[in-house]
């Protein structure tokens, strides 16, 4: 009953999540929504991958511009795993193949490691750069292993099951990756509560005072490291399954930029803060992309606003609000949130309508688009959505600016109330 109560939470989640993939399910066809399924899985791969890098930037303090060659090379021993079952020279159960991507991010982790860790701070940013730069241009030289431009292709039925799936369909794929997503992440968590976890957060925080006490950051760094690359090894192994192939893109900066992306706006602080933020990032990439050209800049924005706004990431923006919760007085806030809330959608609504104006000015022009609202067709010559959108960002930024003032005297003056009551430590 004790363990039920412990992991009631995780059980939950788990058949939320299993049951969520129902809601886009087509019913008169008798079957489950390709794209739906696929995004969720992608969820569930950049959430692994995400996880595993906080595993440096939250819990170590270490900033990897390379990480995306630990869940490359992963995803590339996974997919030779898989090609080398399919020909019948190994057998291994199609479930365990995300852990031999997983032993592959290991090696390459401790390998890389070896390496990036003799330095930290900027000058370990710069080796995993370095890093990842030679390894994207090794994956174009290097065929036998990478297999060029075209990469390695695979045929993820194997026939070699251990509940006999065949994992021909994409519902079959989701379950799997769902599975391996709560065990990674089950594991990541129970990582930060071992000696290894608590001294890596006491290396980032003291670097001095951890080896004072007889600790050698260096070798933290580098167990850290190398577990890091066996969890995101996981996620190319899985990355591998959904779309059967893999690329030099997976081992590319702009694989790396998603992590730490995700990161940042989830919230490194907080363990379940990349989650948060992999389901914004990938929302966007995947979501957004299909309705604008110009979908790339929203994240940037995103990123900006993140950066100045709330630095804690969305976690921390939540964590903000427990003292006031403990003190009873949460409710008092809904007011004032709305009325930020109103002069925010009509500032985020001009900016998004003088963004797209300016796309299908000249993105969309070249490609024979038409900017349409539902039904209406709206004149990008036109001087009129232009005003219009200028004057929402106008207006709503000047009443924002009024409102925010407010709010952040309401918020201050329950902040002072909760401290009084010692609801903040």
């Amino acid at each position: 009953m004790s363990a039920l109560r412990r992991h009631g939470l995780w059980l939950l989640a788990f058949a939320v999540l299993l049951a969520l993939p129902f809601l886009f399910y087509d019913w008169t066809k008798g079957r489950h929504s390709g794209f739906a399924l696929t995004l969720l899985s992608e969820i569930g791969v950049m959430a692994i991958f995400a996880l595993s890098f906080n595993m440096l930037m939250g819990q170590a303090g270490l900033l990897s511009f390379g990480h995306a060659i630990l869940f490359g090379l992963g995803a590339y021993c996974a997919a030779h795993v898989v090609n080398l079952i399919k020909s019948g020279t190994i057998w291994l159960p199609t479930e365990f193949v995300p852990l031999a991507g997983g032993l592959g991010g290991l090696v390459f982790g401790f390998i890389f490691g070896w390496l990036a860790t003799r330095q930290r701070a900027t000058a370990f940013a710069m080796i995993t750069m370095g890093l990842g730069e030679l390894v994207t241009a090794a994956a174009l030289m290097f065929m036998a292993f990478f297999g060029g431009e075209g990469g390695i292709s695979i045929d993820r039925v194997t026939n070699t099951s251990l509940f006999g799936v065949s994992y021909s369909t994409s519902w079959q794929v989701y379950c799997l990756v769902l599975a391996w997503a709560f065990v990674a992440t089950l594991l990541m968590r129970l990582q930060t509560q071992t000696p290894l976890g608590r001294i890596a957060n006491a290396a980032r925080d003291n670097f001095e005072r951890a080896q004072f006490v007889g600790y050698d950051p260096r070798v933290v760094r580098l167990l850290q490291f190398t577990l890091s690359g066996f969890f995101a090894g996981i996620g190319g192994g899985l990355y591998v399954l959904i779309y059967e192939i893999v690329t030099f893109d997976t081992v590319s900066a702009a694989k790396s930029a998603n992590a730490l992306l995700a990161v940042y706006i989830g919230g490194a602080g907080g363990f379940f803060g990349p989650i948060l933020g992999t389901i914004v990032v990938v929302l966007l990439q995947s979501g957004v992309s299909l309705l604008s050209n110009a979908w790339l800049l929203y994240v940037g924005m995103l990123f900006i606003v993140m950066v100045m706004y709330a630095p804690g990431g969305l976690i921390g923006l939540v964590f903000m609000h427990v003292p006031i919760w403990r003190i009873g007085r949460l409710r008092e806030l809904a007011w004032p949130y709305v009325r930020v809330l109103l002069p925010s959608l009509l500032a985020l609504l001009g900016f998004v309508l003088l963004v797209e104006l300016t796309s299908f000015t000249t993105i969309g022009a070249a490609q024979g688009k038409k900017f349409a609202i539902g039904r209406q067709v709206i004149d990008t010559t036109a001087p009129l959505p232009w005003v219009i959108a200028l004057a929402a960002l106008a207006v709503g930024g000047l009443w924002l600016r009024r409102e925010g003032r407010s709010f952040r005297r309401r918020w201050d003056a329950l902040i002072e109330d909760a401290k009084q009551k010692g609801a903040t430590s």
